[in-house]
């Protein structure tokens, strides 16, 4: 964290997110029970909802530093991925096209150097004290946001970390009956912090009524989804079909 920014926040010009001042408690050594107070504090004070509009003013890059940071400070990592692979599954060539505006009104960001900051997020999959969980609906595997080649090779990647011992990949197949619709992304820290990701921004949900619904969701949607060595058959034969429909 920038002096100029710890300035801005001593001096009230700015107001610290969770993972800030969660940072901030770590590195000051802050006896545990002041710290469960502070950050208290910290997550009432927070707006709950941030437009992508603003990171990208500031320049994107940072609002993957906060995601790299919040990650950091997690045990545990849930993430509901209807839509899409998570950014720390992904290979550059996805994260180019994922960043890329589609709408003309789209905010004007700095492509290279977000991609480069969440290349940096995902060395946290390296630490084997965190535990990640990635439940992905098929949708998500096999749309094609890239050409056939790079699609293969995503997926195979996904198929290769999925063996990890720290990594869980669940995937919700078409075939599965689930009596829920899957309808937006959220990530679940712990059992302190949700954030659910709409087109526009984010929204970050931390009242504890509003965290174990979430929780609850994602176990139901797990229920229901292939997971293990059943998860990482089914990446490598989707992978499989996108290389042989390449050719």
């Amino acid at each position: 964290m920038s002096q100029s920014k710890i300035s801005r926040i001593e001096r009230g010009k700015i107001l610290p997110s969770v993972a800030d001042v969660e940072r901030i408690l770590r590195a000051l050594q802050v006896p545990a029970d002041a710290a469960r107070e502070l950050v208290a504090v910290a997550r009432a004070a927070n707006i709950d909802y941030v437009s992508y509009r603003a990171y990208a003013s500031m320049g994107l890059w940072k609002m993957q530093d906060e995601i790299k940071a919040l990650i950091e400070s997690s045990a545990v990592v849930k993430q509901f991925l209807p839509a899409m692979p998570t950014g720390l599954l992904q290979l550059p060539e996805y994260m180019r096209l994922a960043f890329s505006p589609v709408a003309k009104s789209a905010p004007v960001i700095d492509v290279e150097k977000a991609v480069q900051a969440r290349l940096d997020s995902q060395r946290v999959l390296g630490d084997e004290s965190k535990r990640f969980v990635f439940l992905m609906t098929e949708q998500a595997v096999r749309w094609r946001y890239v050409d056939q080649r790079v699609m293969a090779r995503q997926v195979a990647h996904m198929a290769e970390v999925s063996t990890r011992a720290n990594i869980d990949i669940a995937i919700l197949p078409f075939s599965a009956e689930v009596r829920r619709g899957p309808l937006n992304i959220f990530f679940i820290y712990d059992d302190r912090l949700v954030v659910a990701e709409l087109f526009s921004g984010a929204v970050s949900l931390r009242e504890p009524q509003d965290v174990q619904y979430h929780l609850e969701l994602f176990d139901f949607f797990y229920d229901h989804a292939l997971t293990g060595d059943d998860a990482t058959a089914f990446l490598w034969e989707v992978a499989e079909e996108f290389m042989q429909s390449r050719d």
